[in-house]
């Protein structure tokens, strides 16, 4: 919760600070011990309906460049609603912030308030190997450690669950429609999170990101978000975009960059640093990779 309440005041404070920066001037303002240069970016196109169009590059940086067809591009041009759209939670109530995100995903937010943040990458993952005709790769751990996969699923597999005991038994028809797989994932976001997702998926070091990588805080609650873009310059210095659903279940939004506006929406990544995002900060970073 400590983490929430000092992000939350961390986003007010800078939010304040670029709705009193005029286009090109930097202010500079020291609030305990932080240092805030803020201005408003020029890095986003807002007339441009896809991630990789809306993010705009930094000069001297150019994209690394991915296989067609991979979860890379795939997440590069994934589609967006027009510049300004605002965050709405899954009752279809507008999010008390409106002001931390450049861009909301076209992810629908079901109104069983389910899809959360793992949830939404889970989500995003599993769509693209729906698309790419790998349907047999869909498939996730409970946070109780048991696989479920979508081919059982729809097999008309389904799981008891008894305290920490899984078992799965045929106890519906065949099915393997879209609507039955959207009915999969909710079985999913149930009893999947990001401590399943962190104790599941391959470990990365800050040396070896790259896109589509996710940035996580395994707990209960836990956050997570995922980068959905990377450039690099000629020294080989690289930034990345991120994109987070969040709780309760609400849009899928990239985020503004309030640590350091004047590059915002790109990170950076200091080894071992804290990672701060609007309403959160990573302590002690982890990523990981879905295998």
């Amino acid at each position: 919760m400590k983490k929430y309440i000092f992000a939350l005041v961390f986003s007010i404070i800078a939010l304040i600070l670029l709705r009193n920066t005029s286009k090109g001037k930097v202010a500079t303002n020291h609030v305990k011990g932080f240092v805030f240069d803020a201005v408003i970016n020029d890095y986003i196109d807002k007339e441009e309906n896809t991630l990789h169009k809306r993010i705009l590059l930094p000069q001297g940086f150019k994209r690394i460049e991915y296989p067609k067809g991979s979860f890379q591009e795939y997440l590069r041009n994934y589609k967006l609603k027009p510049y300004g759209s605002k965050i709405i939670n899954y009752d279809g109530s507008e999010y008390f912030t409106q002001h931390w995100h450049e861009a909301i995903l076209e992810i629908p937010v079901p109104s069983n308030g389910l899809q959360q943040c793992a949830d939404a990458l889970m989500r995003i993952r599993a769509e693209y190997l729906w698309e790419k005709n790998l349907k047999d790769k869909i498939g996730f751990k409970f946070t109780s450690g048991h696989y479920c996969s979508w081919k059982k699923y729809a097999e008309g597999y389904r799981p008891k669950i008894k305290g920490n005991k899984v078992t799965f038994h045929k106890t519906a028809k065949a099915n393997s429609s879209k609507k039955n797989f959207y009915k999969y994932l909710n079985l999913i976001y149930t009893y999947a999170g990001t401590l399943s997702m962190y104790n599941e998926m391959e470990k990365i070091k800050s040396k070896e990101i790259k896109l589509g990588d996710m940035l996580v805080t395994p707990g209960t609650p836990g956050h997570i978000v995922i980068i959905v873009d990377e450039i690099v310059n000629e020294k080989g210095d690289k930034k990345y975009a991120l994109v987070q659903g969040n709780t309760p279940a609400q849009s899928v939004c990239l985020l503004k960059n309030f640590e350091d506006s004047s590059q915002s929406p790109w990170y950076e990544f200091v080894e071992k640093e804290t990672i701060y995002v609007p309403g959160y900060y990573f302590e002690e970073p982890k990523f990981i990779r879905f295998k």
